[in-house]
Order: structure tokens, then sequence, then C-alpha cells
């Protein structure tokens, strides 16, 4: 197990929890809640990696507790261990077949339960690396166009729900395919490369995210930033590529590389992602290239 896991520790009794929260501590980071209600409250806020919940409990049992988990999309993917008194062959089936991993009755013995959740903490480390290497551009090393479209709907409707403002940019290499055809497409591969470690260095914040988006194109997704620090943060950007001074000699723009941007900022509203939004910041892009390109267009929404 790992420090930087968690497991979030669901019983009505003190003395179980105590017990668990000990056997555990040295090896993950362990959230205690003592009834359903507070349970499903820290698996929202938390998002732990495994849950070990009881079954008997007053209010609300386990098995009420799997059904909500399974029904909220923040919560539905985290795996639970039963540990419960229940220990006919019935009550187990039930379990299971609600969607708990595995089931362990009480009294436990330490160690055992300890190497199952050792164990299940472990697939969910190796399900998580894989995940994260599906949403990973393979040539530039960020994030790819499916963790950019995720990142957007989550970002839209956590700003939709606070009222606050959601930044988006979209940058185009200028007259890449003259780089490529004059100087081949494996120093073109190593442009984009640079430019990405270039990007990353202004990801300031967890919920920003820059990803390639296809071909020479990057998004940059900005959560809580309106029009005005965005478009200063682009100018910023432009500046940053043209200073690498990466050399372009067939571009008619500049000796060096340089890029385009066009963005937009607006105060999401709704559940769903509105598609305006990234054709606004297209359209501004295409501005931004109609002005001459190697500068940045922003538009308010």
């Amino acid at each position: 197990m790992s420090l930087g896991q968690s497991v979030l520790v669901v019983d009505d009794e003190k003395q179980n929890r105590t017990l668990l929260a000990e056997l555990l501590a040295s090896e993950c980071r362990v959230i205690l809640a003592r009834n359903g209600i507070q349970a499903l409250e820290r698996a929202r806020e938390q998002a732990p990696d495994l849950i070990l919940l009881d079954v008997m409990m007053p209010e609300m049992s386990g098995y009420q507790v799997i059904q909500a988990l399974q029904q909220d999309d923040a919560t539905r993917q985290i795996p639970v261990i039963i540990i419960s008194a229940l220990d006919a062959p019935a009550d187990e089936e039930r379990g299971l077949d609600l969607g708990a991993v595995d089931y362990i009755t009480k009294p436990f013995h330490p160690s055992i339960v300890r190497k199952r959740v050792r164990n299940h903490l472990q697939s969910v480390h190796r399900r998580n690396l894989l995940e994260n290497l599906a949403k990973i551009d393979s040539l530039t090393e960020i994030a790819n166009r499916r963790r950019y479209d995720e990142a957007l709907e989550s970002e839209w409707r956590r700003c939709a729900r606070s009222g606050s403002p959601l930044s988006l940019a979209i940058i185009d290499v200028d007259h890449f395919k003259r780089y490529n055809d004059h100087l081949g497409h494996a120093e073109g591969d190593h442009v984009l490369h640079r430019i990405a470690c270039e990007l990353n260095r202004f990801v300031r914040r967890p919920g920003d995210l820059i990803a390639r988006y296809g071909g020479e194109e990057f998004v940059i997704l900005l959560p809580n930033t309106d029009a005005l620090a965005a478009a200063n943060l682009g100018h910023e950007i432009r500046a940053s590529i043209e200073a690498l001074a990466l050399p372009h000699p067939n571009s008619p723009v500049s000796r060096h590389v340089t890029v385009s941007m066009g963005g937009i900022s607006a105060v999401p509203t709704g559940g769903e992602v509105d598609p305006k939004f990234f054709q606004e910041a297209d359209a501004a892009l295409y501005a931004a290239k109609a002005e001459g390109r190697n500068r940045v267009f922003w538009r308010h929404g």
C-alpha cells in the first residue's frame, strides 16, 4: 500500500473504527465515518481509494450506502469491502450482488484484513495507472484530447454551480506544415514536445489543464479565470514560445517558431457543455491568424 492512497472506514462502533484505523494507519491515510450519511459525504468530498463498510448501522444500513454510492457518478467507481457480523451465505451474496468487491466477517483476523486491503489498493493503483496512461499524449507527454474532454465537462458543471468564469484557449503553431516540409517530421515532433514543455510551466493551479488537442493544436482550460487574467496569461505564453528561439526558416511570420492563440471566457450555465464555447474560441483563433498570426485574440462570452 501507499501513504498516498486513502481508505474510508465506516462503522457505528467506535472501537471497530479505532481498531481498523490503527491497523491501517502505517500504510495508508485513514478516513473515519460513524454512519452512512457521513460516509457518503466523505466519499464525495475526499474520494477515497477504498471503503471498508459495516452493514448493521442505525438509520442507514451498509447495503443502502452501497446503493447510494452506485447511484452517484462521483463515487460509483470506489471499491467497497463489507466487514460485517452477518456471516450467512445469503448476506455475503447480497453484498456482492450490490457491488462490493469483498466480504469479511467479524470477528476478523487483523493480518487477513491488512492483506486483503493491500491487494485491493494495489489493484486500484494499477487501474489508475492504466487510466492515466490512456489520457496522456505519447508524443508530448501532456494530457490528450480525451483528458481535456473529461476536464471540460467536469469544470463546466463546477463553474456553473458556483457562478465562476471558465476560460478556454486554443493554440496553433504558425505554419507548422511548412516547418515539417522544410525540416522534416522528426524535427517537427521535437518542436511540439518543446512547446508542450514550455506550456507546462504555465500550469499553476490544480484545476488548470494544458492538453494536445490534435496535430499542432493545444488547448488550455482555466477554471475560475476571467477574460482579463486569461488573456494576460495568453500573451505571456505567446511571448515565451517565441523566446524559445526555435528556428523556423520557412515561416513568413518570423525566423523562429511562433504560435497564434484564440480564447473565450464565460460563466457556464446548465449541466451540459455548450458547443458554442469551443466554437467561439476557435473563431478567436481564426481572427488571430487573419490579423497576421503570432498574436492573441480573446472573446468574452
